[in-house]
């Protein structure tokens, strides 16, 4: 799939470097994070911060040194970030087994009815709308891809989540 983002002309010459080198600035920062999609997210930034940066002018080979510097360093920034996030996260089953400090057994057996409270909540929603309430709130999945992987609107994917939280609250008062 070969862009050809080349065609349009940017207002500056630093951006339309941008542009024209785009595919060997993802290469770069792909070797550095090691995912293409997390560079091409790299890239993206650099996109930005350089459309807000102050028009530079200075030779075609120090504007691509430049490019290439920004990327490199977003493309190590993001590397230690996902690095210390990797660190410090932990699977789901490992959540399950964290003490809480200063828990009774009595909090704990409430909480745990809590939770199954509310999963039983869940499970009396139709199946379209706990889908969107689970995937967006449990996965963080953005609306917009709910509501293209369902065929609606992001709009009615709002309406849905929404229900389904009035739903859970309705029956945790009741319970």
């Amino acid at each position: 799939m070969a862009e050809q983002l080349s065609t349009s002309k940017c207002d500056s010459p630093l951006l339309q470097a941008f542009v024209d080198n785009r595919n060997i600035l993802v290469k770069i920062a792909a070797r550095i994070t090691g995912c293409r999609s997390r560079a091409e997210d790299v890239v993206q930034d650099a996109f930005f911060r350089l459309s807000a940066a102050p028009q530079i002018t200075s030779s075609f080979k120090a504007q691509l040194s430049y490019l290439f510097q920004i990327v490199r360093n977003l493309a190590i920034d993001h590397y230690r970030k996902q690095a210390m996030e990797l660190k410090y996260s932990g699977s789901e089953e490992e959540g399950l087994n964290v003490v809480i400090q200063n828990a009774s057994p009595e909090a704990t057996h409430i909480n745990l009815a809590t939770l199954e409270h509310i999963a039983a909540s869940l499970n009396e929603l139709p199946a379209r709308t706990r889908y969107a309430f689970e995937m967006y709130r449990l996965h963080g999945v953005p609306q917009k891809d709910i509501a293209k992987e369902l065929g609606v609107s992001p709009t009615l994917v709002n309406f849905m989540i929404r229900d389904a939280l009035i739903h859970c609250r309705k029956s945790s008062r009741q319970g």
